[in-house]
């Protein structure tokens, strides 16, 4: 699989194929199966919309402020590349595991 071999991961405007990519990646994250960057590079504002409702999601409860975070954020390709090399995991409580199923 493609995204073994990713040391990270940047969503560029894109359409629905690029949106489902995004956020199972995001899920896999939030679940913590890798510990890998993600990254929306919002050229031209295209994502505000998008960001606009995460952080609604946030708001309004159905995404934690942790998992929303997991997200990085950045208007410039050379800063998202800066913050890609510069992520460190955060530590998440893995509220799905194996001795919960």
């Amino acid at each position: 699989m493609s995204a073994e071999l990713a040391d990270g991961f940047i969503a560029l405007p894109g359409g629905l194929g690029t949106l489902e990519e995004l956020f199972e990646i995001l899920t896999w994250a939030q679940l913590g199966l890798h510990q890998k960057p993600c990254a929306l590079l919002n050229v031209n504002h295209y994502y505000d919309a998008l960001i606009a409702f995460l952080d609604q999601a946030v708001d309004e409860q159905f995404v934690s402020p942790k998992h929303r975070a997991l997200l990085l954020l950045e208007e410039n390709p050379g800063a998202i590349i800066d913050r890609l090399v510069g992520y460190r995991a955060p530590v998440l409580e893995h509220w799905l595991s194996a001795e919960n199923t």
